[in-house]
């Protein structure tokens, strides 16, 4: 195992840095370019494990993939008439394992949809009641979990055919990712009308699964608590994913809790990803935001001076982003206090319990509330820390390195689920100094 930190700065941050595209739109696109019949070409796509482990899988699949510099050029579609078997490993990759069990229903074969032990431990049961409505057969070892078997409708790409369509009714509370896997596969078994039951989490990525549906030829239309999708057959596109704001988060949340500026190129402000919300939050935190335009992304500044102030804040629509607020409440001067995001102990870790735990060995104090978690900010103290396999964890955990000497981040390697680079691009962006 490998432990890596960043050591103190001596002054005010000051530089660049690149991120790469977003993993959300990249692995949707993926899936899109997939299903169309013909050649794709998709630039700037996420690095990273999680988006190689859908690549090879839609390979497996039947789809053609090759690489053009920046460029993945992908040539659908997948192979639906096969009866071959396929075992498709997601790794610990959650969004890739529930975009393929849906994909797996459009086969003749049966597929099995399995993964590392951590990806074997998130429930699943919703997305598999939903794929057993549509007519597929679902089994596995445990009921809600993976490994799943999928036995499969066998469908042809859809011939525009509206008489098919059917509906279906999801429960909005859990992943919305159950909801976009459906979505994405709904064009091809002659349409889908999703009715959402009780309030929806992350309602903001079923637009942003629509966007790139839509960029591939599919219409999606939100009406109310409807989702419609109509039958069609996807469009082969270029395709250009945005920089991620996610990752951009931890070269803002260093400038935060640091002082100083930092610009991250190519990152747009009009965008689906909802994490570009994270701007207005760190204003309230005390920092200044530009929007630069073009290529030239998003600067974000903190004078060094004024103080870095706690906030009360819904963090519903950027859940990805607990752990970067976290890391910087921990180094603000008054309590923080982050609600709507009860979900996310279901992700890569227990978001809220392992987050807290971490935190508090560093000397900060915490509640886990049912929804949330209450920070206060305490004199930190040298510790290392574990990032309970989660590449989120990892990365705003090792910000606390900036402010105190001595806190390291165990198994530093699980940064490259999203962001292979993560080390190297911000030590450089930065002028940081990596400790080992």
């Amino acid at each position: 195992m490998t432990s890596r930190g960043f050591a103190r700065p001596r002054a005010a941050l000051s530089g660049q840095v690149s991120v790469p595209g977003s993993k959300s739109v990249s692995n949707r696109a993926i899936v899109c370019a997939a299903l169309a019949l013909g050649e794709s070409s998709l630039r700037g796509v996420a690095g990273g494990d999680d988006t190689e482990r859908l690549l090879a899988a839609v390979q497996l699949l039947g789809a053609e993939v090759s690489r053009r510099d920046d460029t993945i050029v992908l040539r659908g579609p997948i192979d639906t008439s096969s009866t071959t078997e396929l075992v498709l490993d997601a790794g610990l990759a959650g969004t890739t394992s529930r975009f393929l069990t849906a994909v797996a229903v459009l086969r003749s074969g049966r597929t099995t949809v399995t993964g590392e032990p951590g990806l074997l431990a998130r429930p699943m049961g919703e997305l598999h009641r939903l794929v057993r409505e549509l007519g597929a057969d679902v089994h596995g070892e445990r009921e809600g979990y993976l490994p799943v078997t999928i036995e499969g409708l066998g469908v042809s790409p859809a011939s525009g055919r509206s008489d098919l369509t059917r509906t279906l009714t999801a429960r909005g509370d859990v992943s919305s990712q159950f909801i976009s896997a459906i979505m994405m596969i709904a064009p091809m078994i002659g349409g889908v009308n999703i009715r959402l039951e009780g309030n929806v989490v992350s309602s903001d990525y079923l637009r942003m699964t629509a966007r790139v549906m839509e960029s591939f030829g599919v219409r999606v239309e939100f009406k109310k608590e409807i989702i419609e999708v109509t039958a069609a057959n996807y469009r082969p596109t270029d395709f250009v994913v945005d920089a991620d704001w996610s990752s951009a988060s931890y070269a803002f949340a260093a400038v935060a809790i640091v002082g100083g500026s930092v610009r991250v190129p190519h990152l747009r402000a009009e965008t689906t990803q909802p994490e570009s919300q994270f701007l207005s939050v760190l204003e309230s935190l005390g920092c200044t935001v530009r929007d630069l335009g073009d290529d030239k992304g998003v600067q974000v500044s903190r004078d060094p001076h004024h103080a870095l102030t706690g906030v009360d804040v819904d963090m519903s629509t950027m859940s990805d982003l607990v752990p970067t607020l976290a890391a910087i409440a921990a180094c603000a001067s008054t309590e923080t206090v982050i609600r709507g995001v009860g979900f996310i102990r279901s992700k890569e870790s227990d978001r809220l319990g392992d987050l807290a735990a971490e935190l508090e060995k560093c000397g900060i104090e915490t509640v886990v509330m049912s929804d949330g978690i209450r920070i206060r900010p305490m004199p930190l103290r040298p510790a290392v820390l574990l990032p309970h396999h989660d590449h989120r964890l990892a990365m705003s955990l090792s910000l606390l390195g900036l402010r105190e000497a001595g806190i390291k981040v165990e198994d530093a390697h699980v940064v490259s689920k999203s962001w292979p680079d993560f080390w190297e691009s911000m030590s450089t962006g930065l002028q940081l100094s990596i400790v080992g």
